[in-house]
């Protein structure tokens, strides 16, 4: 009974159901299996790309709409944090009352996107949002009174969430536990209860309507459901997930600029890890999000160790340069996508089908 009010939604591959297990391992106990800032950074950055990645599967992957202004609402969020942090004091006081106005503004973005954007058809609309997330980041960078413009902004955070703060005196299995690792779990936490209440929501009555409507938006609307306000709720919902991901990524950062939330490189890459982890699946959030971060974030380290390995051999030596490590993350994601084409929960899921 608790498994269903839950979600119903078990990964239905033994697989997918292992390299859940090992990842959800892995970053439970990240400050204590790879001791390092390098390290607990990485884990962080999965944690929070795990939520704005699912976030966005509930639009692309649950409703079928291509929008390009997710990173608006995951830099809303950041900047809400930032702003009331700077504004106010480091306090947690601060901190809900940002992420509070952060959400307000969002769903209003959203709100007025999705009435005025939805009807027309999808290239439109993605169209749409992707002008409406250049304007607000052009408008972000000059409004330097606010948002520090292209500088950005940093802030303290509270007390017991910074470096300094040392809640024991002595070190827990040869870790000393301070405001970061203590930052660092409750933004795990957040993010579990984050991503449950998405699993929840795709397998709801309310997900069903919304699969209906990206199978064939038409049949929905004869059959009575009207499809232009459950694309808007899925809209303010995927905004609101978004927002307070940002939320959480500049609470682990202490800044927040343009380029750190607002960019289109991070569309791009959301985009990625949604197809490489599998549209339409949530636990390939996870999967993507994991796989393309960490590549993101050692494959040119990799790409020094083969560098060196080589490096009597002229030809391999420039080609494993450790500068070309795009190039060979572009590579990767060729691959992935040509052998998992519905990404690695979907492909994993469809070999667990067959008998």
């Amino acid at each position: 009974m608790s498994f269903r009010l839950l979600s119903g939604d078990p990964p239905r591959s033994t697989l997918l159901a292992v390299m859940l297990i090992a990842i959800v391992v892995a970053l439970a106990t990240a400050p204590f299996l790879f001791p390092g800032p390098k390290a607990l950074a990485v884990a962080a950055k999965i944690l929070v790309f795990v939520i704005l990645v699912a976030s966005y599967d509930l639009l692309l992957g649950y409703t079928g709409i291509v929008s390009f202004a997710h990173t608006m609402f995951f830099g809303i969020g950041a900047y809400g944090v930032a702003i009331a942090s700077v504004r106010l004091d480091a306090s947690w006081l601060s901190i809900l009352a940002g992420v509070g106005a952060g959400l307000v503004v969002s769903l209003v973005f959203a709100l007025i996107i999705g009435l005025a954007s939805l009807r027309v058809r999808a290239i439109f609309y993605a169209m749409i949002t992707l002008a409406v997330a250049a304007a607000f980041q052009t408008l972000v960078s000059q409004l330097s009174d606010l948002t520090g413009g292209e500088d950005g902004l940093n802030f303290k955070v509270p007390q017991m969430l910074r470096p300094a703060y040392r809640p024991l005196s002595e070190p827990l299995f040869g870790v000393t536990i301070d405001g970061r690792i203590l930052t660092y779990y409750l933004i795990a936490a957040v993010c579990v209860v984050l991503f449950l209440m998405l699993l929840r929501i795709v397998n709801s009555p309310f997900g069903r309507v919304l699969q209906a409507i990206r199978e064939n938006p038409f049949r929905a609307e004869a059959i009575g459901y009207r499809t232009v306000l459950y694309r808007s709720l899925s809209n303010l919902l995927a905004a609101a997930f978004a927002t307070l991901a940002g939320a959480l990524y500049a609470l682990w950062l202490r800044y927040n600029g343009p380029d750190t939330s607002l960019s289109f490189e991070i569309m791009l890459n959301i985009l990625l890890m949604v197809v490489i982890g599998g549209m339409g699946t949530m636990y390939g959030a996870i999967i993507g999000a994991s796989l393309f971060v960490f590549a993101q974030s050692y494959l040119q380290d990799g790409l020094h160790v083969i560098h060196d390995a080589v490096a009597g051999v002229a030809t391999l030596a420039l080609l494993f340069e450790p500068d070309r490590w795009l190039l060979w993350l572009g590579i990767l994601f060729v691959l992935s996508v040509y052998y998992f084409p519905t990404g690695v929960a979907g492909r994993l899921r469809e070999l667990a089908r067959r008998p």
